[in-house]
């Protein structure tokens, strides 16, 4: 890997293209070297777990008014939209379908000194690969290249810090894996990822308070605009440039200032792109630094025989997990019965009060309006606060991968005194926890979700087609879309009549 020095430059100072940021992204994504076998691999398990994720939220409300959107743009040759017949444009398929992965909070991350969710390239290069015809060799070396920019930016540039949304990181990538796909030249790739970073930038403010169904659209967005920006780029057009640099640009202005500086990591001249091996997928449908508190609390559910004589639970945990899903969010929506599910999702202290309680966590049972309302879940859920522990920080910015770690340390204090502590660094199903997640449970999350929404014949067909996707020919993407029943789709909401 090579180690970019990204900083502001004056409009005034000599600072040409090649050393511009976008420029190295573009060298990347059009170098032509092959995607390794574990690479490849890994590619498969993430379209698939997309899948899973996408039969579970197929008909809720998001997720059925953005197939509504999509399906008002009929196009040939098109590309799919989940679970329907049919084709569609590619940039509406793209949205549907992201908003279908995102919309549950349930796929891959990657987290560094910013977040990510990578899955969330998958949906754009999908519906662009089926719409021009590309094979499914092109799509993994696509693919490949879009998780490795998300990661890299991600490891290098904090984005949430200045209340900028992650999905700033994402057009970009986006934008650098379809120019890999299409097999586009440096320059078209360089004006495309400007254009897609220029339009992709937003405030966190969808992932604060009331968190609205935004939070699910706002990574499909990206990825719609991303395709219109490599469009664009393909007929001739530019971006404003130095995106990232200039002296009115992102770092400028919407990042840490004209004298910040950033390291940014992107592979060498013939270096594999194995960024996706460094991401890890999701067990449990919550927020992913609330994976490992999951996991903990069903542990130490074993030994509370009464939640009754719970006097308090502290978690000690990391400064990003403390201050998005915990107590220093300042946020009173997070203890409120009636938030919607997109709020409890990030509120780490209604999540172990359920998990404890339950020893399971389920994506729609522990989410009902019911489950959150019970008397008991309430009291105990009020008991629960979290801190700031500098070890626990030290260890989500760690660079080292066998030391980096996204739990907690829970402290339970029972009313007679009797205190009772443990603690997980890293999910269960992180490659590094109890049960790391291979093939074998990417397919089982994948039935799991699909389990009366897909005919058990339509998976069969699904998995044999995606885990032969390297061997897909030209024109035969559309195999990577899955049918839903029919009787599952009549049941989706109505969600009233838009400009479409």
């Amino acid at each position: 890997m090579i180690n970019h020095l990204v900083r502001t430059h004056r409009s005034s100072e000599d600072f040409p293209q090649p050393e511009h940021l976008a420029q190295k992204i573009a060298e990347v994504a059009a170098d032509p070297v092959e995607v390794g076998a574990d690479t490849r691999e890994m590619v498969i398990n993430r379209i698939i777990d997309n899948a899973a994720v996408s039969a579970a939220s197929v008909i809720r409300r998001p997720v059925t008014s953005a197939r509504r959107q999509a399906q008002a743009h009929p196009a040939t040759p098109g590309a799919s939209v989940f679970g329907v017949e049919g084709t569609y444009s590619p940039e509406w398929a793209a949205w549907a379908n992201g908003v279908a992965v995102r919309e549950l909070d349930f796929h891959d991350t990657f987290l560094a000194a910013e977040y990510s969710h990578p899955g969330d390239n998958i949906p754009a290069l999908v519906a662009v690969g089926q719409h021009v015809g590309a094979s499914g060799h092109d799509l993994i070396r696509g693919l490949a290249t879009a998780y490795e920019i998300q990661v890299d930016l991600v490891r290098g540039m904090c984005l949430h810090e200045h209340k900028i949304d992650h999905v700033a990181h994402l057009g970009p990538s986006v934008a650098a894996g379809l120019g890999t796909m299409l097999g586009l030249d440096t320059e078209t790739i360089y004006q495309a990822v400007g254009q897609a970073l220029h339009l992709t930038t937003a405030t966190r403010q969808s992932r604060k308070g009331l968190i609205s169904s935004w939070k699910a659209y706002a990574p499909a967005h990206a990825g719609k605009i991303a395709v219109e920006a490599v469009d664009r780029a393909m007929r001739g057009e530019g971006a404003p440039a130095p995106i990232w640099e200039g002296e009115d640009g992102v770092i400028a202005w919407l990042l840490s200032g004209p004298d910040a500086e950033y390291t940014i990591p992107l592979p060498g001249p013939g270096e594999e792109k194995r960024g996706i091996l460094d991401t890890y997928t999701k067990e449990h449908s919550a927020e992913y630094q609330s994976q490992a508190p999951i996991d903990l609390a069903r542990r130490m559910r074993e030994k509370i025989s009464d939640f009754d004589d719970i006097e308090s639970i502290v978690l000690h945990t990391s400064h990003h997990t403390h201050y998005v899903i915990g107590t220093g969010s300042g946020d009173p929506q997070k203890f409120d019965p009636s938030a919607s599910r997109e709020t409890l999702d990030h509120s780490v202290m209604y999540i172990f009060a359920v998990a404890l309680e339950d020893g399971t966590w389920d994506h729609e049972k522990s989410y009902a309006p019911e489950r959150a309302n019970r008397p008991e879940t309430i009291a105990l859920w009020k008991k629960i606060s979290t801190v700031e522990d500098p070890e626990w920080t030290r260890r989500y910015h760690s660079t080292d991968p066998n030391e980096k770690a996204f739990g907690a340390k829970a402290v339970i204090t029972l009313r007679n005194g009797e205190v009772i502590t443990d603690e997980l660094a890293v999910a269960d199903a992180h490659p590094l926890g109890a049960r790391p997640f291979g093939r074998e449970q990417y397919i089982a999350k994948f039935r799991s979700m699909a389990d009366g929404v897909v005919e058990p014949n339509e998976q069969d067909r699904f998995l044999a087609d995606v885990e032969k996707l390297e061997t897909v020919t030209a024109g035969g993407l559309s195999v990577l879309n899955t049918l839903v029943l029919p009787a599952v789709l009549d049941k989706a909401p109505q969600t009233g009549r838009g400009i479409f």
